[in-house]
């Protein structure tokens, strides 16, 4: 039977891997279809805490997701084979690019596909914070939780105090409403310093520059690129445009962003680079995981901890809809993408047996179409 699980894992994992087009919250949406509504490993409310554990803690959301699912329902061999399985195709399919860019110099030209790709994209996002809304926003303080944290989103306010600010503040109202004056509070997980490396340039202090990327990052791609340029670009490391250049890759290729790890690797140190640029940037998520996941259940046994867990869970939906705007604002830019997305969204909602890849598929083919209009 737990050969049966862990193989399983293997298949749901893979396949993510290889059609997980769009970037972490259109990641997780695929997840809650895999695991919540079509195999029902675990409920949409034990899903939403491991949305809401996942983005209090460093390192790409959409991996970590990837990890807790796998623990519940494997254990440590879940976790190790759901993280391998999510990882290696970006991996596989990122190296093939940096490969191809160190020996041409350039990349193919995808700009029509991802035209259409991420309009389509933003309808799965839509249709995921609709079904995880419906179960985080469980009374009207969560409502006014929800809406504040996704307008200081959207203002731009890291996200990091918007989570931990929405909890504190939840578990404020929950000891005032028992009539109690003091209460415990909790801290980040982990704060790892960011130490400076010195040395010859060698393979190792890519490893430790990607290590520590991975250890301390909160956000997105684009938080990414602004660490990435802090540590590779103004030391002299890395070109600027290979870097704009790597990001671009991380981005249209499936799966997790952070592969853009392993391009980056390879253009500083060929494929032996590639290997650990991959494995710093993704370690800490494996270990933070693996710490956090037991820890879960028992946070929601104390009911002032269920608060903190509820308000965070709502500021994760917030997150996914500031994600929203953003993603809106630089993909809908004529009629022709307004209508991928609006095809998208219905598409996402009317047929909820439809899997999201079809949808992303069929964005980046109505894109390609319509790019030659």
């Amino acid at each position: 039977m737990e050969e049966n699980k862990l193989r399983e894992i293997a298949r749901v994992f893979l396949k993510l891997g290889f059609i997980g087009f769009g970037g972490p919250a259109v990641h997780i949406a695929m997840m809650e279809e895999e695991v919540v509504r079509k195999r029902q490993w675990f409920t949409h409310e034990h899903f939403l805490d491991l949305i809401g554990a996942t983005n209090l803690i460093p390192g790409p959301n959409s991996t970590e997701m990837a990890l807790h699912c796998g623990r519940e329902r494997g254990g440590w061999r879940g976790l190790l084979i759901a993280g391998a399985c999510f990882i290696l195709p970006a991996v596989i399919i990122t190296g093939i690019f940096a490969w191809a860019y160190q020996k041409y110099g350039a990349l193919p030209q995808i700009q029509p596909f991802i035209y259409g790709i991420k309009p389509a994209v933003i309808g799965v996002v839509i249709s995921l914070m609709i079904t995880l809304g419906k179960k985080a926003v469980k009374n009207s303080k969560l409502l006014v939780i929800g809406v504040i944290c996704a307008v200081l989103a959207i203002l731009g306010i890291n996200e990091i105090f918007i989570l931990f600010g929405a909890g504190f503040f939840a578990i404020a109202l929950y000891y005032a409403e028992k009539r109690v004056n003091t209460f415990n509070s909790i801290a980040p997980l982990f704060f790892l310093p960011a130490a400076t490396l010195s040395g010859n340039f060698s393979d190792w202090k890519v490893f430790w520059i990607f290590l520590k990327v991975g250890a301390i990052l909160y956000g997105s791609g684009y938080v990414l690129f602004a660490f990435l340029d802090t540590e590779l670009v103004k030391t002299g490391m890395l070109s600027r445009q290979t870097l704009v250049d790597a990001i671009a890759v991380g981005q249209f290729t499936p799966g997790p962003v952070f592969s853009s790890a392993t391009f980056i690797g390879w253009q500083l140190g060929g494929l032996s680079g590639a290997a650990k640029a991959t494995a710093g940037i993704f370690l800490p998520s494996f270990l933070f995981v693996g710490l956090l996941n037991p820890l879960v259940s028992f946070l929601r046994k104390s009911k002032a901890m269920s608060a903190f867990l509820d308000a965070v869970n709502v500021a994760a939906i917030a997150l996914i809809a500031a994600v929203c705007v953003e993603m809106g604002r630089s993909s809908v830019t004529d009629w022709k993408t307004g209508l991928i997305l609006a095809a998208g969204i219905a598409f996402t909602l009317l047929f909820k047996k439809l899997n999201s890849a079809f949808v992303i598929i069929g964005g980046a083919m109505a894109g390609y179409l319509l790019w030659l209009v």
